[in-house]
């Protein structure tokens, strides 16, 4: 179990320098470019298998233990370790990232996306998968921070040289707001370990906060939470986001809404819950309005993309979607209760796999059609995607209405259990504040289902004789490949939520009580 993590952490950096080296004579293929793509196909895949032996083999009975641990002295005059393991709540993280990155290696194997050597886009996938799987199984704040930021570079990379339209502007944005927003939190990070002695999160967590005072408290919470919640992305620290989904290639968009925004709630509930309980307390409610606002005004940016005549683009559609479903998550977080935390943890692992699949799903329509604007897409009536690939629409419509939480399927739980957190938040926040907040969350998710049955109407009916004049293909073996998993596992959520809510609850109880659970 020790050996497995330390492998599914550092086993994607050494497949990313295998990927630039010329490949073996009996390994070429049909070509370099496809040795170099069924490479990064095997890497992937073992790495997939590596987090599906680990997950086998987690002692189920106790999910709120961090197992498969590793403990090593690195830097002894600031006492920073290499520690690293997983309990319930990572290892669900985990789990997923690997399944994403794999599926997109295998969709990038027979849809490359245009631009320099596959060598290179390769190498960038696995330096990617790299940091985010580091960054759920450290339990270290300086290596978190080094997880954190170890992202950044390869998904500017993606945007900027495999991305579309208004690629350099939109590459920039991201890492603009990105790199500013972790300096602040690296303030924020140094803060809690100078102050409390030690960097290890196992340990600030035990402790509650108590060797902090209650303005160390307050300023890590601050520093901290901006840097977290520009990665989320929170409102009104959002607006990179919709640029970089734009104009990034397929996979990267897959990637950047399934797995790079979980990284900023992940910290959410990593550090500053256990760590700093007080001055999560205070900011609570500042937090839980900011999430509501983001609900609404996701949904109501969607609408206003969904409209006929404004030209809107589907990818960019999806992008604010997901500042509302990002919304519900920092919401449950604010509640600061176990019914809360799970809800978000459990929205994040939901919102992974169907947005996930969205992405998917948008970027065969923009390679069949060869634009992601909804009117043209659309035609007169319809674009009529029943008709003409009645696959491909049923997938689109199955993802949709994933998204809007429809009972039975993943999306569901996540929202409802954090607006019953919002209901009855922790002891000390006020009810009146978070029962306001839980009305505009529940009219979002109203929102939320018009511009998505908008999106599937226009997509999906209509006068196939009215749409754009080009022949669209139903649904590839690749991507049936691709996207089946996210489909499966959306309904094995959705029906069986324990699976999911037997790992997260005696984490979070723990959490939330200081290790003392």
């Amino acid at each position: 179990m020790q050996f497995l993590l330390a492998f599914i952490v550092a086993a994607p950096l050494l497949g990313a320098a295998a990927a630039l080296l010329p490949p073996p004579p009996g390994l070429k293929g049909r070509s370099p470019e496809q040795a170099v793509l069924r490479h990064g196909v095997t890497v992937t895949g073992v790495i997939l298998a590596a987090a599906i032996a680990l997950t086998l083999g987690f002692d189920h009975d106790a999910p709120s233990r961090f197992q498969a641990t590793t403990d090593i002295s690195w830097i002894q005059a600031l006492n920073v370790r290499i520690h690293l393991g997983i309990d319930g709540i990572s290892l669900p993280l985990l789990l997923m990232t690997a399944l994403l990155f794999f599926l997109c290696a295998l969709y990038s194997y027979f849809k490359l996306p245009d631009g320099p050597s596959p060598k290179a886009f390769v190498a960038l996938l696995l330096v990617l998968e790299s940091g985010t799987l580091a960054t759920f199984a450290v339990l270290d704040l300086l290596l978190f921070f080094l997880a954190f930021e170890m992202v950044l570079i390869p998904m500017y990379f993606l945007i900027a040289r495999w991305g579309g339209a208004q690629r350099q502007a939109a590459a920039w944005k991201f890492i603009l707001y990105t790199l500013l927003g972790s300096v602040v939190m690296l303030l924020g990070l140094l803060l809690i370990g100078l102050n409390s002695g030690t960097f290890d999160m196992v340990a600030l967590a035990s402790d509650n906060g108590r060797e902090l005072t209650h303005t160390t408290q307050l300023l890590a919470v601050l520093a901290i939470g901006i840097g977290l919640a520009v990665k989320t992305p929170m409102w009104p620290l959002h607006s990179w986001l919709p640029d970089a989904h734009t104009a990034a290639p397929t996979v990267g968009s897959v990637l950047l809404a399934g797995v790079l925004l979980k990284m900023g709630t992940y910290g959410f509930v990593r550090i500053l819950l256990p760590v700093t309980p007080d001055g999560m307390a205070t900011f609570a409610p500042y937090l839980g309005a900011f999430a509501a606002v983001g609900i609404v005004y996701g949904s109501l940016a969607c609408l206003a993309l969904a409209r006929k005549g404004n030209k809107g683009d589907l990818k960019r559609l999806i992008a604010y979607s997901s500042v509302g479903h990002m919304g519900f998550v920092l919401l449950g977080i604010a509640s600061m209760t176990p019914t809360g935390v799970n809800g978000a943890l459990f929205a994040n692992i939901a919102h992974g796999l169907i947005t996930g699949l969205l992405f998917f799903l948008v970027g065969a329509l923009k390679d069949r059609y060869g634009t992601a604007d909804l009117d043209t897409l659309a035609g007169a009536t319809g674009a009529a995607l029943y008709g003409r690939a009645p696959r491909l629409g049923a997938f689109l419509a199955f993802a949709a209405v994933a998204s809007l939480g429809l009972p039975g399927l993943a999306g569901f739980w996540g929202e409802m259990l954090a607006l019953f957190g919002a209901f009855d938040p922790a002891e000390g926040l006020s009810r009146p504040a978070f029962l306001t907040f839980m009305a505009i969350g529940a009219f979002g998710t109203l929102l939320t289902a018009a511009y998505l049955l908008i999106v599937v109407r226009r997509v999906c009916m209509g006068d196939p004789k009215s749409g754009p004049e080009v022949t669209v293909a139903d649904i590839q073996r690749h991507e049936l490949a691709a996207w089946t998993p996210l489909v499966a596992l959306t309904v094995l959520a959705g029906l069986w939520p324990a699976v999911l809510l037997g790992l997260t609850d005696p984490a979070v109880q723990k959490l939330l009580a200081g290790g003392n659970a």
